[in-house]
């Protein structure tokens, strides 16, 4: 982590441009000639053409996403008229070659200019073939199969005409009311870090003017994830600090990886909105972390300003929004509508506007526009790469890794499917195919969606033993359910329960105040569980839960999020074992909603709950301690693991030298598995509090029983910096301590002390 500079809001620019940074493409070379034509182009356009390029709107060509609101342009032959005469940037949320073809000719051959459009959607796990919600494959803890689905889906949106997608979500989230937790990789800066930079390598592939190339967008900027109280687009209040060590980051991995796309926040933060914070957009994204790319807007988020009360009227909301940093404005329109008289009356100069339309151009020449306005417009393709066998093949491999079992009490699971022993299959999701995608999934090919039903049948060898009853809705009672249900799990050796949340209390703007199954869902599994047959619950969510009553006790319990299309097989592919689960929470599971926000790397304080000793006058809630249900990282397996012989290279780390820690860990049950190692350490004193455990490493083992391998991690002192006094990084010298384990809770425990600058380690 770079040193860096403390953000100075009152300093935010009202009058002129001020301090306009160089562009700077790491890694990308353009040509002389690529150069030439971006500087003719500019040379060549009037105020009302580069207000154009600097404009995303709704795609009418082509069917999409009715936007919410509705606002701005939504007529297909008024947005034609507007791609000839002055041009626009980007069309988004439609889909389908033909209809690009039919706005892309527009462009290229009835506007003077010819410039090309950028084609984006919301692809966030999927386009037509849908996979697990990211918050579930975060679960994974495996970056390489995020990078996999990410270039699936980016394989399907090219061949349906799109070049660019709003995804990833990386933003850090750590209060579970939040409805938009489900989008990103859960509560942790390091597994943030690996999946940002994970999917914008699958998205864009290996080069960026490849037709099967989907430019990343990481959004949004910055620490919308931290919105108080949970509440979408609510105000964000934090420390610098707390901005740069654990919003930021994530954000860096995305950039580090070659995104060249960033959406802005809705949100403020410390009352200053995103859209409008030149001190966030231009200095800290511009100067301090480099970023060459452009900066698009959230949807209406200019606009809306004026709710903020920061900017007068549409007018100065275009104003501040430009003289911030934001280069392209999605759909409010009122860059077109007023950059012209912004210009002319001198409060927003010319060269604001040329430094925002080259990014945006120098953009369209990275992914190739220019020399293939057609690029990712292609009928032949869609019937190649959309909803291919291997897809369906990936969703339901990524579906079935990204399921946690939490509990198996009993060796309940797995199940053999040659048994006859007669299996309910009870709750609302249990033959449900709408509430299988998440949020986020409106191109999906529907006909494509697996319940849990057709799942389970399809491995039992006798699948006329399996009985099924919804017993309530999601949010409500139906007559008679119960009742229906009970008489099921009467007449079953075994019940599975299947309960959770619907696909429409995740995602944006769906903010919850009690992140708990609903109570209809409750009074249906404590009935069934009174029947006192063995219950296996299968939970439904976009969100860590606070569980409750017989779900929360039951033997059997797993995590199985909103796993895509292939939903249904993934789940019975872990229930009958043709899949150990391997995969570990990426959020921590409170014991009561009142605890939010909550997340493992928390901070001590002056008192804190020491075990077996008195909980008086002590840091907790009256009703429980501050504790998790089931902790980050948390995972079982049907085999069992053991953690044994932890060592350290020293005990004393010289500064610019290498910890290495190593661990033997063994698979001592019956079956062959995988298990996810993390290392987590703690600066046991420092300038700056720290928190009680960080993530810092993980492997992935897969054993045979009676098997062991060896684990090893490095640390460096990059690895133990964190942001001090005046928001610069830092590292200290000092005792730290060390975890090797199976969870964020527990592990093999060592310490080492960092030694300072040239200060030697005694031999």
């Amino acid at each position: 982590m770079p040193p860096a500079l403390p953000i100075n809001r009152r300093s935010l620019l009202i009058g002129s441009l001020g301090g306009a940074v160089a562009l700077a493409f790491p890694r990308l070379a353009f040509s002389k000639t690529e150069v030439e034509r971006v500087d003719a182009l500019i040379a060549r356009m009037t105020v009302e053409e580069k207000a154009g390029q600097m404009s995303c709107l709704a795609d009418s060509f082509r069917p999409y996403n009715p936007p919410n609101p509705v606002v701005g342009v939504q007529d297909k032959g008024r947005l034609s008229e507007i791609i000839r005469a002055s041009g626009v940037g980007c069309l988004f949320n439609g889909i389908g070659a033909a209809g690009a073809r039919e706005a892309q000719d527009i462009a290229v051959k009835e506007n003077r200019l010819g410039i090309p459009i950028l084609f984006a959607g919301d692809v966030i796990h999927g386009l037509r073939t849908i996979f697990p919600v990211p918050l579930g494959e975060a679960a994974s803890f495996d970056p390489e199969l995020a990078q996999r689905t990410a270039r699936a889906a980016a394989l399907e949106a090219t061949a349906a005409g799109l070049h660019l997608t709003y995804a990833p979500v990386v933003d850090v989230a750590r209060d579970e009311r939040w409805g938009r937790v489900v989008e990103g990789a859960g509560e942790d800066v390091y597994l943030g870090r690996l999946f940002a930079a994970a999917r914008v390598r699958g998205f864009q592939g290996r080069n960026l003017r490849r037709d099967d190339s989907l430019l990343a967008a990481p959004k949004h900027f910055a620490a919308y994830g931290a919105v108080l109280a949970g509440l979408d687009y609510n105000n964000v209040d934090i420390s610098d600090e707390t901005l740069r060590e654990t919003h930021l980051p994530p954000f860096r991995a995305a950039f580090d990886a070659g995104a060249l796309v960033v959406m802005s926040a809705f949100t403020e933060i410390n009352g200053i909105p995103a859209t409008a914070d030149r001190a966030l957009m231009t200095d800290l994204l511009r100067g301090e972390m480099k970023f060459g790319g452009f900066v698009c807007s959230d949807y209406t988020a200019d606009a809306e300003l004026i709710a903020h009360g920061f900017a007068a009227d549409e007018r100065d909301a275009a104003r501040l929004a430009i003289l911030a940093g934001v280069d392209m404005s999605m759909q409010s329109g009122i860059y077109m509508r007023y950059i012209p008289e912004l210009v002319a009356s001198g409060a927003v100069p010319m060269a604001a506007i040329d430094l925002a339309v080259r990014r945006i151009l120098y953009v369209k020449t990275a992914a190739g526009l220019f020399d293939d306005p057609y690029r990712s417009i292609d009928e032949k393709k869609a019937a190649i790469h959309i909803s291919s066998p291997d897809k369906l093949a990936l969703s339901r491999e990524a579906g079935a890794r990204s399921i946690v079992l939490l509990r198996n009490d009993g060796d309940i699971l797995p199940l053999r499917r040659e048994s006859q022993r007669r299996i309910a299959l009870i709750g609302p999701f249990a033959n449900d195919v709408d509430n299988v995608l998440g949020p986020w999934s409106f191109y999906a090919d529907t006909s494509l969606n697996v319940s849990i039903a057709d799942g389970i049948r399809a491995q039992m060898t006798y699948p006329t033993q399996l009985n099924v009853e919804p017993g309530s809705g999601i949010e409500a009672p139906i007559d008679g359910g119960i009742a229906r249900a009970v008489q099921a799990a009467k007449t079953a050796h075994i019940v599975i329960l299947a309960v959770g949340e619907g696909e429409d209390m995740s995602g944006e703007a769906t903010s919850r105040t009690e992140i708990v199954i609903p109570p209809a869902q409750r009074a249906l599994a404590d009935a069934v569980a009174a029947v006192g047959r063995p219950m296996i619950v299968l939970l439904r969510h976009g969100r860590a839960l606070a569980l409750q009553g017989s779900i929360a006790s039951a033997p059997a319990l797993l995590a199985t999020w909103f796993l895509g299309s292939q939903s249904g097989h993934a789940i019975a592919d872990v229930l009958f074992g043709t899949v150990n689960p391997s995969a570990r929470l990426p959020v921590s599971f409170p014991w009561e909603s009142g605890q939010e926000p909550f997340y493992y790397d928390r901070k001590s304080t002056g008192r804190p709950v020491i075990q077996n000793q008195s909980t008086e006058y002590k840091t907790r809630f009256r009703t429980t301690d501050n504790t998790a249900m089931f902790p980050f990282g948390h995972g079982l397996s049907y085999t069992r693991f053991e953690l044994v012989d932890l060592q350290l290279s020293a005990a004393r780390l010289p500064w610019d030298e290498k910890l290495v820690v190593r661990a033997t860990v063994r698979n001592t049950g019956q079956r062959a598995g995988s298990e996810v190692i993390q290392l987590y350490i703690r600066d046991r004193i420092a300038s700056r509090t720290r928190p009680i455990r960080q993530l810092k490493g993980v492997r992935r083992v897969t054993l045979d029983p009676d098997s062991s391998a060896e684990v090893r991690f490095e640390l460096g002192r990059e690895d133990l910096e964190f942001i001090g006094s005046g928001s610069v990084a830092v590292t200290e010298p000092g005792m730290f301590d060390i975890w090797v384990g199976q969870s964020s809770v527990g592990g093999l425990a060592g310490s080492f002390e960092l030694l300072g600058a040239g200060q030697a380690a005694p031999r």
